[in-house]
């Protein structure tokens, strides 16, 4: 009989109380992603039973997902839901608990600093297989496809309007209320997306100074929900996910600053086409009516002068700034100056150094002088669908 106290290693942690013992596997997670439910079916356990939260908002955050879910469930999983959800405990049949800090997450398995206990002593083993029925009894039914189908429908079309904040509570949570469990705070998404970009505002003839309005910029671009692209260029690259840079052309000095940046989703033909309606009320729209839309926006406060300098990323990075320039630097052939690299384009895809460095400065700037506020967002608009684009 041995209990241990880890702090690192999470990971390897779960693997190897797979390998004693793959059955009855019992586990309570507020969050779960993916790629770390996949690392958990890999070893075949059987039965799954697995508590989390059915809260839509933290899947329209990102920071659980429901692929992780349809995942659980085509593995014969049973899942069911419990609301404000806290405590991570991972029982394996009736060989070893884990009681931990640690969602089931990559992040929280790999990156994270997570501390927690690791047993295979039969009375914490029983203490812990006891949490999980009194909670698995509390927490109703259990979830199924076709209620999937529809959250996923839901936190779609939410994040089409650009996940505007004030709505983020009529989205809905679907489990089970109990008083035996904590609540805590929603933690921030970590961004780490697989693609990022620098999307361009303005044209060179149309340049703004760094004394421009950063609202000002927003109210007339309506980029806190989607980013435009010309009518002969569908955005077919851009995958959900994307993380969007949104940028300004400035003059004196000659530059592109970054304001801001949002999260990205697919364009899909037809809800992300100008219409009729958009394009009468802006009519520059008609010549850039393709949309990424974006959700989850944050601009820095002020002026464009808060931003960041497109320029003094390529000065610190050279080549490395763009996957086209590193690409081609790799290559030995082709252009690898990144002053070039992004001329008549409507957007240009960092690398993930300059994705790194991008992020970093951003972020300093939106510390130093705070982020447009969430009311003056709303007070500009969001948009709305289609009757076909939000039918269930």
């Amino acid at each position: 009989m041995t209990s241990r106290l880890v702090d690192h290693g999470w990971a390897e942690e779960l693997d190897a109380a797979l390998r004693v013992e793959h059955l009855n596997l019992c586990i309570v997670s507020p969050f779960l992603k993916k790629r770390a439910v996949q690392r958990i079916l890999a070893h075949a356990p059987r039965p799954v039973r697995v508590i989390t939260r059915f809260n839509l908002a933290d899947f329209a955050d990102g920071v659980s997902d429901i692929d992780a879910l349809r995942s659980l469930l085509a593995a014969g999983a049973q899942v069911r839901g419990i609301r404000s959800l806290h405590a991570k405990v991972y029982v394996f049949g009736a060989r070893r608990a884990i009681v931990t800090s640690a969602n089931l997450t990559e992040a929280a398995l790999t990156r994270n600093h997570e501390f927690g206990l690791v047993s295979d002593d039969p009375e914490i083993i029983s203490a812990s297989k006891g949490y999980f029925e009194k909670l698995w009894a509390a927490s109703g039914i259990e979830l199924t496809i076709r209620q999937l189908d529809e959250w996923e429908q839901t936190v779609a079309n939410h994040l089409a309007r650009g996940a505007p904040h004030h709505m983020i509570e009529s989205l809905g949570d679907f489990g089970a209320i109990s008083a035996d469990v904590l609540s805590s705070p929603l933690p921030s998404a970590v961004i780490n997306a697989e693609q990022a970009y620098v999307k361009f505002l303005g044209e060179g003839n149309n340049r703004v100074s760094l004394s421009f309005p950063v609202r000002d910029e927003v109210e007339s671009a309506l980029c806190h929900w989607a980013l435009t692209y010309p009518a002969n260029k569908r955005p077919t690259a851009v995958k959900d996910g994307a993380l969007m840079f949104i940028s300004r052309l400035t003059y004196d000095p000659r530059d592109i600053i970054i304001f801001g940046r949002a999260i990205g989703m697919k364009y899909v033909p037809g809800r992300d086409d100008a219409s009729t309606t958009e394009t009468e009320a802006r009519d520059w729209k008609r010549l850039w009516p393709r949309y990424i839309r974006v959700h989850h926006a944050e601009f820095v406060a002020g002026t464009m002068a808060n931003g960041v300098s497109l320029n003094a990323l390529m000065e610190a990075l050279g080549h490395d700034s763009f996957i086209s320039t590193q690409r081609n630097h790799a290559l030995g052939q082709g252009n690898t100056d990144p002053y070039n690299a992004y001329r008549q384009l409507a957007a240009v895809q960092l690398s993930s150094k300059g994705q790194e460095w991008l992020t970093d400065r951003l972020q300093i700037a939106l510390e130093r002088h705070g982020r447009l506020p969430q009311d003056e967002l709303d007070k500009i608009g969001w948009p709305t669908l289609p009757p076909e684009w939000t039918s269930n």
